[in-house]
């Protein structure tokens, strides 16, 4: 098995009694970039198995970059109940965070999709090895303006044109009030990707492209 090939792993949660379920990607070397990305609210059906999430992991893997996707607590194979509550979501995030920074050297980019971009949102504020921000699809109402102005690395936003959860107008507005902010529009796209998942994959293939030795 070549060794940038998915391997199932379990990431531990805080007290190590219980566990997340995860996937893992090797980077192309011990220094690589690493990736957390988290999948949509899990109440709604949200997991690693979404074809958005995985579009992303693809991307990285691409760019060589290491990447770790996973399921919230009480979905597939992770322990728990399921939970819409950010405090949960920002554990999970958490724990996934933890688990690449203990496993990489190098400096991590923090992802999500839709609820799980606002969950990476939270957590990559008080990590300084996150230097990079990936939010596709991230509900506005979802945003604290005011804490991901404090992040100072860069911020790159992935928005459907046909988003009437996550309008693309207003993360436009998001991003250009960032310091390092930017938003990506993806024509005809809506919330769920049906179409323009190709177009995803090239935003976070760019966003990635240089990011492997940082």
């Amino acid at each position: 098995m070549s060794r940038r090939e998915e391997r199932a792993i379990a990431i531990p949660l805080a007290g190590g009694t219980r566990a997340l379920e995860g996937i893992y990607i090797a980077g192309l070397d011990a220094d690589s970039v690493g990736v957390v990305i988290a999948p949509p609210h899990p109440l709604y059906g949200g997991s690693m198995d979404s074809p958005v999430v995985n579009e992303v992991a693809y991307a990285a893997r691409a760019a060589g970059l290491a990447s770790l996707r996973f399921n919230w607590r009480g979905v597939g194979a992770s322990a728990g109940s399921p939970s819409g509550d950010a405090a949960d979501a920002d554990a999970d995030y958490c724990a996934a965070l933890d688990h690449l920074l203990e496993t990489l050297s190098g400096t991590l980019v923090a992802a999500g999709y839709s609820f799980g971009a606002a969950a990476a949102a939270r957590v990559a504020v008080s990590e300084p090895r996150v230097r990079r921000l990936l939010l596709v699809a991230p509900p506005p109402a979802l945003l604290d303006p005011a804490l991901l102005s404090s992040f100072s690395g860069e911020v790159r936003i992935a928005a459907g044109a046909e988003d009437r959860i996550a309008p693309a107008d207003e993360l436009a507005g998001v991003a250009a009030a960032l310091p390092r902010g930017r938003c990506e529009v993806i024509p005809a796209a809506d919330h769920f990707f049906g179409s323009g998942l190709a177009d995803l994959g090239r935003v976070a293939a760019s966003f990635f492209e240089g990011t492997r030795t940082r």
